[in-house]
């Protein structure tokens, strides 16, 4: 019994204290069993409140177990053990207890019933994942990781703020659903919407992910947007509102992807893309939507995965990362190619691969409940995709042209993480009622009907038509040298040169104080020497002379009066 009550975060902390105090192989495998015992342990796990606590009055459940919290359970457990074992190579301490930690504070934010223990681990997401892109060491990943954090604080200080206010009007802490029918579900929607990547609240990803270790960037493509998009579904499933936040999520970073040379960064707007259908699942509310919304984080959790892991291998072995610098790889990456290759057919919901299985659930479920311009728009953004991370990433890292890089492939423990990666894309494509057993509901549902494995063809086919016509003619965004802003534009330019130039004219204004007192210094001698007992003003003089001036001044002012 007491083996069940043990929440799935304990083992990844224990872990990561055990980290501390061990070295090599023996930490190796360590932290390499904390995903294994705990993902054994979870099959095991009935469904159910398995441990419960008073404080203030209020109930506390720091772990709850129910269908939907599983399938994040199980994936967090899998991107765990991946990541894990794609960063076996680096000896840096700081990054493997941060990267445990944050799996496990992510095992916990999903684990838990209240509100209260939300947000304790809510928190930890933000402190234990910072150190993975200070941990790069480099000037502009320690600014990046500063932002970050701030944005990251914040969503934790409106969650608080949103979590007291529901406690006063609903005397409850419950983790259930919410709404948005007052001040406190609203601001417990923004809290969740900063970590989900909101538009005009999406900047700290694509800032910060891409200044992250290469082995970081794989764990922070997998936890933080999860963790929103599950809290998303438990406390906001049905509200109309998300529909359209989620489609304008799902479109506007094809447009910065498109032109981005680094290609991480290429990776962190696509990561957007895909979570903005997910939120639309949410929206949309129905069994068939959530379904779909939920499938798509667990898929989007492996291959997106797998595609940054390909990136992270070219940055290990090359030194580079932007498109303008790469090419040619194939030739001497051949497996880092073709798994790569795997995971852009998975983003671009290619038929027998995990994205087709779960994509077109919320697509359909677009269409079942009326929302047709919403299904145009996420049409236009699942052609966008395949653009920007089915063609851009593998044709600009791997074949655009030969930039005359020759190293091999990574070291084994990344090829072997990538390849597993690569494998579970397959076989959920394939064999997609193995992921379908996990959902939240039983909807019945195929994706391998004529109409959507051809609708879905002909999509892609265009596309990639589309791109090489765009190519051929010298149309398609070249790979520019370059720092593309967009919203951190107002943060990262406009704000810093509005205080400069407030410092500087205060400065201005120092400068003229400075001088108004210098010259009052050199007055004050004088001044101080005519109020003396030497003084015009402190000399004495007759009485006569006085009235004789008196006399004067009336004379004329009797002059002047009278004209």
């Amino acid at each position: 019994m007491w083996a069940i009550e043990l929440p799935p975060f304990v083992p990844f902390f224990v872990a990561a204290a055990l980290a501390l105090v061990t070295r090599g192989q023996l930490r190796n495998v360590i932290m390499l069993a904390a995903p294994v015992l705990g993902g054994l342990h979870l099959l095991a796990v009935p469904e159910g409140i398995h441990l419960q606590m008073s404080f203030l009055d209020y109930e506390l459940t720091p772990y709850r177990v129910d269908k939907l919290s599983l399938i994040f359970g199980f994936a967090f457990h899998i991107a765990a053990f991946i990541a894990i074992l794609y960063a076996l190579h680096i000896k840096d301490t700081v990054q493997q207890l941060a990267g445990i930690l944050y799996a496990g504070s992510a095992l916990g934010a999903v684990f838990a019933g209240d509100l209260l223990t939300l947000f304790v681990f809510w928190e930890l997401l933000a402190l234990s994942s910072v150190f993975l892109i200070w941990a790069r060491r480099s000037t502009r990943s320690f600014f990046a990781g500063i932002r970050y954090l701030i944005v990251q604080v914040l969503s934790g200080v409106v969650l608080l703020v949103g979590i007291l206010f529901h406690a006063s009007e609903t005397g409850s802490l419950a983790f259930a659903e919410i709404g948005i029918g007052s001040l406190a579900g609203w601001l417990i929607l923004f809290a969740f919407g900063v970590k989900c990547a909101f538009p005009f609240l999406h900047n700290w990803l694509t800032d910060a992910y891409p200044e992250a270790t290469p082995t970081g960037t794989v764990f922070l493509s997998a936890f933080t947007t999860k963790v929103a998009v599950y809290a998303l579904a438990r406390s906001y499933p049905g509200t109309e509102l998300l529909i359209y936040v989620g489609a304008a999520m799902a479109c506007f970073p094809i447009f910065f992807a498109v032109i981005e040379n680094d290609l991480r960064r290429v990776l962190a707007y696509s990561l957007i893309n895909q979570v903005g259908f997910m939120v639309v699942g949410i929206g949309i509310g129905t069994a068939l939507s959530i379904n779909g919304a939920v499938s798509h984080a667990f898929n989007d959790i492996i291959f997106k995965g797998l595609l940054f892991m390909s990136m992270g291998a070219v940055l290990h072995m090359t030194g580079r990362i932007n498109g303008s610098d790469l090419g040619g790889l194939y030739k001497t990456m051949p497996r880092t190619t073709i798994l790569c290759i795997v995971g852009a057919a998975s983003i671009s919901a290619f038929p027998l691969f995990s994205g087709f299985v779960s994509k077109s659930m919320v697509m359909s479920a677009a269409i079942e409940e009326g929302y047709g311009w919403i299904w145009l728009m996420l049409l236009f953004a699942s052609a966008g995709v395949f653009h920007h991370a089915g063609i851009k990433i593998p044709y600009f890292a791997f074949f655009a042209h030969d930039s005359g890089i020759r190293v091999s492939d990574p070291p084994l423990n990344m090829q072997l993480a990538m390849f597993i990666a690569a494998v579970l894309c397959v076989t959920i494509g394939v064999n997609p009622s193995i992921l379908y057993a996990l959902l939240p509901y039983d909807t019945g549902y195929s994706p391998y009907d004529a109409t959507h494995v051809l609708a879905q063809t002909q999509l892609l086919f265009f596309s990639a038509l589309a791109f090489v016509w765009l190519n051929r003619r010298g149309l398609y965004p070249p790979e520019l040298r370059s720092t593309n802003l967009d919203v951190d534009w107002v943060y990262r330019r406009l704000v810093p040169t509005a205080l400069q130039r407030l410092f500087a004219r205060l400065n201005v204004i120092t400068e003229l104080n400075k001088t108004l007192a210098a010259k009052l210094s050199t007055l004050s001698p004088l001044v101080a020497r005519q109020f003396s007992a030497e003084g015009i003003f402190a000399s004495t003089h007759p009485v006569g002379a006085m009235v004789k001036t008196v006399t004067v001044l009336l004379a004329l002012y009797l002059v002047l009066s009278f004209v």
